[in-house]
């Protein structure tokens, strides 16, 4: 074991301990990082705007800033983008992360100098756990590859641009550059297909001991490792042990992934965001993921069932409840503001506080009044899958309202790796756990509003050649497990696998 590994166990383990110090203390540590964020902008244009002066309490704080999303906060966002002052935070950003909206199209969110070293505090944090739960740090002395978008930065009226994971390679501690994959030329790749491959032809033969990223992504790396190489990911890299994800379920590529690694290993998730790094798996002994609360990050939560209501109910930390669905909503040092990512969580435990994503807010099939959500569609593929040799690329669910013959239907395309032997019988198996987890959708079925669902196959590499279509192929670009139209289904209908 070298010194650095032998250095990193005892300093993990005390980075544990100041961790799970503030964990144990969560309405305290919120209440702190609540009162913070109103006394530092109070004299920003939005604190004068919402009244911070007065704001004293939570309740308060309701009482006076409103629940948006970005166009809600546009107006504002706009002016901090043409380089004024002081606008949502004190100051200007260092960085505007870009993302892309389905109705805003590009979005530029603020990242400051008090909101930008969470994002590298978590992420360095999420490692540090792994290591002292494990103690054993010998993979820091292997090589890591974190497939990410590219370094390459813009200006924008002073401000540095790009995407999230663009500008967090910027920040990568220097004791780790040397083991760092791939090269910068390599990063800076723009085209995805030929990233990879320049990735592939760099790591081969090193001694990779971490990799990270979107599962999908990754996925594609070890295919191509193996398309040249002949052999198992675990065969090419014998020490890499666990793998760091974020950004979509990871169940519904864990046999596919084993399949190609080889053997089982760990896995750590992660809940980055362009809006501020909200969680990370603390521990492989508990499920979900630690929210941070001590970021900067002051969290309200609104029961799902509620959002689109009126007066929907706002929550903060101290009154949510295991097994309620909610709508996560940020307030930050970045000067984001009763701010809803679009994303619903549920608790897994309550001390500590751990999460699991469910789903999208707007990412749900309720054509027929059924409100099916992600959560339920990837349980339903998991139990299908259980104790099968069956593993998926990729898949994405629709509703199917006007058939040529017969009912409707919910219309799943899959990419299957490997098929089931009876495709009729699995699609019974995913409906028949859609039916025990959902009961609109159960009552529909037996009522005979909806006939049970029905599989499309996509052709191998069809989910690829989609997103190439719609120019979203490779980096951060994810497709939607589930949506209420069929604009992803009509397009998809040209990649099925046909007779």
């Amino acid at each position: 074991m070298s010194i650095k590994a032998a250095f990193a166990i005892p300093f993990a383990k005390f980075v544990q301990k100041r961790v799970y110090k503030w964990a144990k203390k969560p309405v305290e540590t919120q209440d702190k990082v609540f009162q913070n964020l109103i006394s530092e902008a109070k004299h920003t244009a939005f604190g004068k705007d919402h009244n911070f002066e007065n704001i004293k309490t939570y309740e308060d704080f309701k009482a006076n800033v409103p629940v948006v999303d970005y166009e809600g906060l546009r107006s504002y966002v706009d002016r901090v983008v043409a380089g004024e002052k002081d606008v949502l935070w004190k100051g200007k950003p260092l960085y505007f992360a870009k993302t892309s909206g389905t109705t805003s199209g590009a979005k530029y969110i603020p990242l400051t100098k008090e909101s930008m070293p969470t994002h590298i505090s978590a992420a360095r944090n999420a490692l540090l756990h792994y290591i002292a739960e494990k103690n054993d740090a010998s993979f820091v002395d292997g090589k890591m590859i974190f497939l990410q978008g590219s370094p390459i930065l813009e200006d924008k009226n002073g401000v540095s641009l790009g995407r999230l994971s663009g500008i967090v390679a910027h920040y990568v501690p220097k004791y780790l550059q040397k083991n760092r994959l791939p090269s910068w030329e390599t990063n800076c790749i723009e085209d995805w297909d030929t990233k990879v491959d320049a990735i592939v032809e760099e790591t081969e033969n090193e001694d990779m001991t971490v990799i990270s990223g979107i599962p999908s992504w990754v996925q594609m790396y070890f295919e191509k490792l193996q398309e040249k190489t002949g052999k198992t990911v675990s065969e090419l890299f014998p020490k890499f042990n666990f793998f760091v994800y974020g950004g979509v379920n990871f169940e519904p590529y864990k046999n596919k992934f084993e399949s190609l690694i080889g053997k089982k290993i760990d896995y750590i998730e992660l809940y980055p965001a362009s809006e501020g790094f909200i969680a990370y798996q603390d521990s492989q002994q508990h499920d979900g993921m630690l929210l941070q609360l001590n970021s900067g990050m002051f969290y309200e939560f609104i029961p799902a069932d509620e959002f689109f209501n009126e007066n929907p109910t706002r929550l903060s930390i101290k009154d949510v409840k295991l097994g309620v669905n909610y709508v996560i909503i940020l307030n930050t040092t970045a000067g984001l503001w009763g701010y809803n990512i679009g994303d619903t969580i549920e608790f897994t435990t309550l001390e500590p506080y751990r999460i699991k994503v469910t789903g999208r807010i707007k990412h749900f099939i309720s054509a027929f009044g059924e409100h099916v959500i992600g959560k339920e569609v990837e349980k339903a593929l998991k139990d299908a899958m259980e104790n099968t040799d069956v593993n998926i690329s990729e898949f994405t669910v629709a509703p199917q309202v006007a058939p040529v013959e017969g009912l409707p239907y919910h219309q799943w395309f899959i990419e299957f790796e490997n098929e089931p032997e009876d495709l009729e019988s699995f699609a019974k198996k995913i409906d028949d756990s859609m039916q025990k987890q959902n009961i609109y959708y159960f009552d529909l079925i037996e009522g005979k509003v909806l006939k049970p669902l029905v599989i499309s196959k996509v052709k191998k590499g069809g989910f690829h050649e989609y997103m190439k279509s719609i120019g979203k192929f490779g980096g951060q670009n994810k497709i939607p497990q589930l949506s209420d139209n069929r604009k992803i289904a009509d397009v998809l209908e040209n990649f099925l696998v046909t007779a």
